[in-house]
């Protein structure tokens, strides 16, 4: 079996994690990458079938740093209907691989296993520190069935100084030619709930009533309404340069009081990267869902929404709940803000040698070393291994078939792909970076 019958098995697992904790079933995706090494992994499962696997190559060197492979094996749900395939059906059309999973992350697990079972097998010499793959369950939820119960209840098994994880990213074009994307660190997740407290009564006498829907109304207009706070982060202005806008755009990028005229400048040519931009550069809130009521002609005595929330570093807890009160104004009085889900953004440094071996990697298989570090507005499970010192990238290779705003839309969206020749770069990407990662550490 190859990277690509690999990834299809993945994706036909339909391992969907909609969070709630019978979801999931990552254990059928444990079972395919078990027959897939032809060899028993160690096996974490807090709760049944949320499984992880764990496999390790001990290194020559018990001093050498330890590199850790971290994929995951959970998808998010779909809408059928918006999908021109069958989402779980793995079929190949036009040479992509079609379905949930492909680019978020099976595409990079599949490569990964591939890639590590070289070395498994012995077909490859072992590195100087431990090769370990945890191949994991629920970090499209909270990872509190995957990386961080390990990293809270079994460390001993997942213990590393260097990870390489998610999200690999498509090249983006610069005045100098192609520039590798290496996923640097992450946004952090403050996922909220509101509720608002009410009357109930009948709903076909609504004056006066104290109608628990009004001031969560309030609330939520005035959170897409308010504009919300921009950060310039080191990793944006460097991305910035790196792209080789023009002077004046490229400066307004950059500037906490202009980024907002620029992004609109952005949005009219290309509205895909304008939202990316937007996404590292400020606190966004999104109110995704609401509920009141147990009845229409019942006035509701209670609402809730929930909120993602995902905020730069230096903001905390703290200051996203000033900019909720601020933002839901006279109704923040009637609002209760209820804490989800708290992680603070993360940053690796690139002074190290694995950011040495993704450069290296790029000169030898793509002839240039040009390497941006970018921030990413999505969460991954790096974020639970960076709050111990640990250093995580996630890099792969892509042909330009996709671009890259183009490529940011499929995660979670509908016709989820990824091209069969990226699938083998990214085997190639990864087997570089190892092998030079061990050479660099022995």
């Amino acid at each position: 079996m190859g990277v690509v019958e690999l990834l299809q098995q993945l994706i036909r697992n339909e391992c969907v994690n909609d969070g709630t904790q019978t979801s999931g079933h990552e254990d059928r995706s444990v079972a395919t990458l078990e027959d897939f090494f032809g060899v028993k992994g160690e096996i974490i499962e807090p709760a049944p079938g949320r499984q992880s696997v764990v496999y390790r190559v001990p290194g020559t060197d018990p001093t050498a740093p330890r590199l850790l492979l971290l994929p995951h094996l959970d998808v998010v749900p779909v809408n059928r209907a918006g999908w021109s395939v069958d989402p779980f059906a793995a079929e190949i059309s036009n040479g992509f691989v079609w379905g949930r999973g492909a680019v978020d992350m099976l595409n990079v697990t599949s490569a990964m296993a591939v890639v590590f079972g070289e070395y498994l097998n012995g077909s490859k010499p072992p590195l100087a520190g431990d090769l370990i793959l945890a191949a994991v369950a629920d970090e499209e939820a909270s990872g509190v069935h995957g990386a961080h119960y390990l990293v809270d209840n079994r460390w001993d098994l997942v213990a590393t100084e260097f990870i390489l994880t998610e999200v690999a990213y498509p090249s983006i074009p610069t005045p100098s030619g192609a520039a590798h994307l290496v996923a640097v660190g992450e946004k952090g997740p403050y996922w909220t709930k509101l509720r608002s407290r009410g009357t109930p009564g009948h709903g076909s006498s609504p004056y006066g009533a104290d109608n628990a829907l009004a001031p969560m109304a309030a609330a939520i207009s005035g959170l897409f309404d308010t504009q919300a706070p921009v950060a310039i982060t080191p990793e944006w202005v460097t991305f910035v340069e790196g792209l080789g806008f023009p002077a004046g755009l490229a400066s307004r990028l950059v500037d906490p009081d202009l980024v907002d005229e620029a992004i609109a400048d952005l949005a009219v040519d290309d509205p895909g990267f304008a939202s990316y931009a937007h996404a590292v550069t400020h606190l966004t809130i999104s109110p995704n869902m609401l509920d009141a009521g147990v009845k229409a002609n019942v006035i509701p005595d209670s609402a809730q929404a929930q909120i993602d929330l995902r905020a730069l570093p230096g903001m905390d807890r703290e200051f996203v709940d000033s900019h909720l009160r601020k933002a839901m104004g006279a109704a923040a009085d009637r609002i209760e803000i209820e804490p989800v889900a708290d992680h603070p953004a993360n940053v690796s440094t690139t002074a190290n040698p694995l950011w040495q071996a993704i450069g290296d990697s790029v000169e030898q298989l793509q002839g240039h070393r040009r390497l941006l570090p970018m921030l990413m507005p999505v969460a991954t499970d790096a974020r639970f291994f960076r709050t111990k010192g640990v250093t995580a990238y996630g890099t792969g290779w892509f042909d330009d078939r996709v671009p890259f705003p183009e490529f940011l839309r499929l995660f979670h969206g509908h016709d989820e792909r990824v091209s069969i020749e990226s699938l083998h770069r990214t085997v190639q990407m990864l087997q570089a970076v190892i092998s030079r990662f061990g050479e660099l550490t022995g």
